[in-house]
């Protein structure tokens, strides 16, 4: 019995235990080490700056983000044009790009004339925080407008039709049944987002640098800590990222099942 039926569900078993030993073990070092350095690297100013830094960068990318893909990803999901299916892969592409890629394009693009004159304008890019801010914005927009798309595709078409022909604008459809309809889903993308946004540092390495207290996010702080033989502030800001990514991942989770659950029986 166990030579015919019984081997695959234990081999699958057997690697399932390899893959959380594997991913469990550097869980279980951030936190544990971590935790117990933290309370000292907290009373550290340059620490404090670094969270700071990530989390107003943060937010301020995601609502901008979400500024700009919530429309993307309507357009892609109930118009028709030429190219659109090109549009989709321009963003996909993106997302298969390593993220140091994404800030060496960003480098080159505001190190041109035209970004030397949107400096000279008031508004610089590179080695400043605005850099920042617009790394964690290019780097998350392609996966914001994926969630917000598929968050738009859960919804009954028929509904915003119904709306339409009631006499709602497409403008009014889309606020009042499109985004109240997949309320729950936009803010685990939301939440989702933000968290990626958190720990962004391949693009922001290449655009901005890390410079202590000036372009300091948490990851460069890592960086920079792990540069110079300081595991313990290392270590205390990586749990400071675990501890906020697991935070919003069991709130998107929560989200995203209450939401499968209302459109399951209501």
């Amino acid at each position: 019995m166990m030579g015919r039926s019984g081997w695959f569900p234990l081999v699958c078993g057997l690697l399932t235990a390899a893959a959380l030993a594997l991913v469990g073990s550097n869980v279980a070092v951030i936190a544990v080490r971590g935790l117990g350095s933290l309370p000292a690297c907290l009373t550290q100013p340059e620490v404090r700056f670094a969270l700071g830094l990530s989390v107003k960068s943060a937010c301020i990318s995601t609502a901008l983000c979400f500024l700009l893909a919530a429309p993307t990803a309507y357009t892609l999901t109930h118009a028709a044009f030429p190219g659109r299916r090109a549009a989709e892969v321009v963003l996909e592409l993106t997302m298969s790009l390593p993220y140091i890629v994404l800030g060496l394009s960003m480098l080159i693009l505001f190190s041109s004339p035209a970004g030397k004159q949107l400096k000279e304008l008031g508004f610089p890019v590179v080695f400043h925080q605005n850099g920042v801010i617009l790394a964690q914005l290019v780097v998350n927009l392609p996966f914001a407008v994926r969630l917000c798309a598929a968050a738009f595709r859960g919804v009954d078409r028929k509904l915003e039709c119904v709306a339409g022909l009631l006499g709602a604008s497409p403008a009014r459809r889309f606020f009042t049944v499109l985004l109240p309809l997949c309320k729950n889903a936009l803010i685990s993308a939301v939440i989702l987002v933000w968290s990626r946004a958190l720990g962004e540092f391949g693009a922001t390495l290449m655009l901005v640098g890390v410079t202590r207290m000036k372009t300091e996010t948490l990851p460069g702080s890592i960086y920079l800590a792990v540069s110079t033989n300081n595991l313990d502030a290392a270590l205390a800001s990586a749990f400071l990222l675990l501890v906020i990514s697991a935070l919003s991942l069991i709130t998107a989770n929560l989200l995203s099942r209450t939401g499968r659950q209302r459109s399951r029986y209501g």
